[in-house]
């Protein structure tokens, strides 16, 4: 049902934005109908598909790296008191910067390649996976770690058997997070300086005033966007089944997964 209501939601938009383009008469140089960017897809599919792969391969690597960073950075939070007198103003810093201003600099340095833009992601990506991952380790009942090292057990043990299975469902937030948001770094980046991409198609088709295709790849991004978050989210969800349903909500506050019934 919810899968239903979204695609009514979205046929009603996109309904709206074809009487809007007919009724006002609009240049379609300035908006061009769902219609029309629909045909232009058609089109050109796979010169959007050919750019559509750079970004994907873009936003996947930064999501990965982004991650393990993220991941790997809470734990020494948590883990050692020095580490987190290091990391802790780090962390801040990463966000007190504006990332997107880092694009042109990490261009410089990176090159126009693959690089610069899977940084960019990997940064935007870097601060929400690990203050989720570090809220997470936090909130282990102290009581049961009492208990693990009266018992003898080891820090390692400690955290692979209490810490990390209580942070599993905030890191799964900090995920979906980050899921949302990392196509915003390999577009920004490509916007700065690339040769190949939908960022660097958008660009090209605005130089020539061509906004279908403009919306063509827009519509790509988002496709592969909402795939990707979903697809996360369902694979989160699986891995934290244990939770309650109330209590495992997704970072844009709804799912396309059935709920669960009382048992």
């Amino acid at each position: 049902m919810k899968l239903f209501r979204v695609l009514v939601v979205a046929a009603g938009l996109l309904l709206l934005w074809e009487a809007l383009v007919r009724l006002t008469a609009v240049p379609p140089f300035i908006l061009p109908g769902p219609l029309a960017v629909a045909l232009r897809f058609l089109a050109q599919f796979d010169l959007l598909l050919h750019h559509g792969w750079v970004t994907a391969v873009e936003i996947l690597l930064g999501l990965f790296c982004g991650t393990l960073m993220g991941m790997a950075s809470a734990l020494l939070i948590v883990a050692s008191r020095p580490a987190r007198a290091w990391l802790m103003p780090l962390l801040v810093i990463s966000q007190a910067l504006p990332v997107f201003a880092l694009a042109p600099l990490l261009t410089l340095w990176f090159g126009y390649g693959l690089a610069s833009k899977v940084v960019m992601a990997s940064l935007i990506i870097y601060f929400p996976v690990a203050a989720a991952f570090v809220d997470g380790l936090r909130r282990a009942d102290p009581g049961l770690i009492d208990l693990a090292r009266v018992m003898g057990a080891s820090p390692l043990a400690i955290l692979l058997n209490l810490r990390l299975p209580g942070a599993l469902p905030a890191l799964a937030s900090g995920l979906r997070v980050a899921a949302a948001t990392a196509p915003i770094g390999a577009v920004v980046g490509e916007w700065v300086g690339s040769s190949r991409g939908l960022g660097y198609l958008m660009l090209h088709a605005n130089a020539r005033l061509q906004v279908d295709l403009m919306f063509a790849a827009l519509a790509l991004l988002a496709l592969f966007s909402l795939t990707l978050y979903f697809t996360l989210d369902a694979a989160l969800r699986r891995l934290t089944a244990w939770q309650p349903e109330s209590d495992s909500v997704s970072a844009a506050g709804f799912s396309l997964l059935p709920e669960k019934g009382p048992s």
